[in-house]
């Protein structure tokens, strides 16, 4: 939960527009967000067993993470990179980084769907200037896997 938080800290002083967190459009940025939770679930439809592996009483600790890392990589992270170098390099940049975060706690055949879920959300946080959604998608994946 700490760590969620702590992870949140990173957009401190930034506005929230910057971080793609304006309140404009935000019905259809949470239609957007439960978009990409059923792409992101999609490696969860593959397993034989459609029950969540994370316990509940992880449930909020997951949430504030989810909530964390995408401010921090595609909220404070993207925006920071986007004003030095662009929009490749804030992609590449944030899902590169993104990924390497999570090359502990994740086994090393998973870290290209780890990969592939930044890069998804990078791309929509970019796209649409959103942060709303990424952060949807990601907590309802992280609770579903």
């Amino acid at each position: 939960m700490l760590g969620g938080v702590a992870l949140a800290l990173t957009a401190w002083g930034r506005p929230a527009a910057k971080l793609g967190l304006g309140g404009s459009r935000l019905g259809l940025r949470i239609l957007g967000g439960l978009a990409l939770a059923l792409v992101l679930l999609l490696p969860a439809a593959a397993r034989v067993s459609a029950i969540p592996i994370l316990p509940p009483a992880l449930a909020i600790a997951a949430i504030a993470v989810s909530v964390g890392e995408e401010i921090a990589f595609r909220g404070a992270l993207f925006a920071a990179l986007e004003e030095a170098g662009g929009a490749p390099l804030a992609v590449i940049g944030s899902t590169a980084l993104w990924t390497a975060a999570h090359a502990l706690s994740h086994p090393p055949a998973f870290l290209l769907t780890v990969a592939a879920a930044g890069l998804l959300l990078a791309l929509w946080r970019l796209a649409c200037r959103d942060l709303v959604a990424p952060i949807i998608g990601h907590v309802i994946a992280d609770l579903a896997l």
